[in-house]
């Protein structure tokens, strides 16, 4: 077609091995549509791949080579055509040729010769009920976009309140370097590594260990609370003192309960910083703190960041001690297999321990 087109009309393919008939659709359309025309079942399907795709297709059924059944069979097993809906225009006029072209995914069934006003009815009518559905599909995709937009962007700032909070507790303690992400990795090897075992199948669920490792660096956030003399004591503790460095845990737990106030509900991922920061003390045999909890009564959350944070304590230098072998520290830990950590816990970190030097090494203190 030589004339200039307005892009903004539909776009009509019609296929038929007929010159006339082609001829004949061309000339009823042409006035309120973008049309294109193919004889044959390959060169209608090489049409209806190109950019752009038509909105409808007329589609001739007794074509030599591939029929129009074929054609429609093939158009809509395309993920790329299958929505581009088909009128099957043909002299086929049984109700069983209707019944067989319907079956295979065409939306109308016209029978030649046509009637233009019967013809240009059903096509206004599909091309409407394709562009609503354009729209709606279009729609549904940018909502789901938006959604997925703002999912990333409230993780991000999730992301940073965590680290900014935690971060308060660390900067107090100068010691610690990174431990914080050490201690978080570790509590991700460990959770994945538990998740298909039947104790712990139904709390370590993947979004479960999401939370977990964006929570875990909150177990300590209650240092903010300790004084100076205390926290940044380079040798060991009185008994007053350990009693004081003890609240840390019911510190931090008060925090994140005040600032989930704020919030109109409750976050997940502060659910776990709570039980983290409250239990990571407590021992599998009763005889940690703040509550003296034991066994199941330890969230699994604590539990597994009371493996990491005395693993990761025992291979870091303090001023008050050097640092400790992988060997030693493993050595610690299978002692206190039942009795300061669930056995389970213990039996997953010999798994993975492998994971645990390799995250010490990638996160390891930079001297001075």
């Amino acid at each position: 077609m030589t004339e200039a087109e307005p892009t903004d009309r539909a776009t009509v393919l019609v296929v038929d091995d007929v010159p006339d008939n082609l001829a004949l659709m061309v000339g009823l359309l042409k006035f309120r549509y973008r049309v294109k025309v193919a004889n044959g079942g390959l060169k209608a399907l090489e049409l209806a791949a190109q950019s752009p795709q038509p909105d409808l297709i007329l589609l001739d059924i007794m074509m030599p080579g591939m029929d129009g059944y074929e054609v429609c069979r093939r158009l809509k097993a395309d993920p790329l055509t299958q929505g581009i809906p088909v009128i099957f225009l043909t002299a086929r006029s049984e109700v069983e040729d209707e019944t067989f072209g319907l079956s295979l995914g065409a939306v109308d069934y016209i029978t030649k010769p046509i009637s233009p006003p019967i013809v240009e009815a059903r096509v206004r009518t599909q091309l409407q009920l394709k562009a609503a559905a354009d729209f709606l599909r279009d729609r549904s995709a940018y909502l789901a976009a938006e959604v997925a937009r703002r999912a990333r962007e409230n993780e991000v700032l999730q992301d940073v309140v965590v680290l900014a909070m935690a971060s308060l507790g660390e900067t107090r303690d100068n010691e610690t370097g990174n431990h914080l992400r050490r201690t978080q990795h570790y509590v991700k090897a460990l959770a994945e590594q538990l998740q298909a075992h039947p104790r712990f199948a139904e709390v370590l669920t993947p979004d479960a260990i999401r939370l977990l490792f964006k929570s875990a660096p909150l177990h300590d956030i209650g240092k903010v609370g300790i004084p100076d003399a205390i926290l940044l004591k380079p040798g060991r503790l009185t008994p007053e003192e350990f009693e004081v460095m003890k609240t840390h845990t019911t510190l931090g737990y008060e925090a994140i309960r005040r600032a989930e106030e704020s919030l109109d509900e409750e976050q997940p991922f502060l659910r776990f910083g709570k039980e983290i920061a409250l239990s990571h003390q407590e021992k599998w045999d009763g005889s940690g703190y703040p509550q003296g909890l034991a066994g199941e009564a330890i969230p699994v959350s604590a539990r597994l960041m009371a493996l990491a944070d005395v693993y990761d304590a025992l291979i870091s230098a303090r001023v008050y001690k050097p640092a400790m072998s992988h060997a030693d520290a493993r050595a610690i830990i299978l002692q206190g297999r039942g009795q300061h950590f669930d056995p389970d816990v213990v039996d997953a970190f010999l798994r993975v321990e492998s994971q645990f030097i390799a995250i010490a090494a990638r996160f390891q203190d930079r001297a001075g």
